[in-house]
């Protein structure tokens, strides 16, 4: 029985083997943290949805809170996507007939969903509460940006874990008073100090949790 299980040429191949086996570690681990974070791939993302709906007229110029058509985002971990029936409160009135509002009317009438792009998501093996941070003095803004001034909806954050752990880490740079949550145009610099960050901070017992099991579930 011969003692070879291999034929000889194999053995020019083996330095190849050898350095493709030294450096896929590496190169995986510059994919999975660069490459493929959300950081990279995601931020500025601004899909063409079925209806161009601008938040820039409907929240910016005519003042429409976000929780008209967000109305869970107090109560439940999601916020939401509005029903057809919410846009047509209005538009069964308002630019009825209007072209680009064609697929709000057939959806109306035949109940079948708008089917919205989802533009902010986190992965799936991760757990957000909408309400858990709305309730505790945390604006819209610190992860949608500034909404109110977008015509068409981008990512304005990377919505990663590294991202999330600097606000749970430092959340007094981030909260305002629960009233204002709302209010995308209010500014926090120019109305808190130091002092008042914090008195929110013990306000709404704020201590967020570092712990894998809080988000990954």
């Amino acid at each position: 029985m011969s003692r070879f299980l291999f034929p000889r040429w194999t053995n020019l191949v083996l330095p190849l083997i050898l350095i493709v086996g030294a450096t896929a570690p590496i190169y995986m681990a510059f994919m999975v943290a660069y490459g493929l974070s959300p950081k990279t791939l995601d931020v500025g993302y601004q899909p063409t949805q079925p209806v161009p709906y601008s938040h820039a007229l409907h929240v910016g110029q005519l003042g429409l809170d976000c929780r008209y058509c967000h109305n869970t985002v107090e109560q439940s971990p999601q916020a939401s996507l509005p029903p057809t029936q919410t846009c047509m409160n209005c538009h069964t009135q308002i630019r009825k007939e209007s072209l680009k509002l064609e697929p709000v009317r057939k959806s109306y009438e035949s109940g079948m969903p708008i089917e919205w792009t989802r533009v902010n998501k986190v992965g799936d093996y991760a757990y957000f509460d909408h309400s858990a941070h709305v309730n505790r003095g945390v604006s819209c803004v610190e992860c949608h940006g500034r909404v109110d001034q977008m015509e068409v909806v981008k990512r304005a954050a990377p919505l990663s874990m590294g991202w999330c752990l600097e606000c749970h880490r430092d959340p007094e740079q981030r909260i305002r008073p629960v009233d204002e949550v709302f209010n995308l145009g209010w500014d926090a610099a120019s109305h808190l100090n130091d002092a008042d960050r914090q008195a929110l901070v013990t306000q709404y017992h704020l201590n967020p949790s570092e712990n894998c099991s809080t988000c990954h579930r």
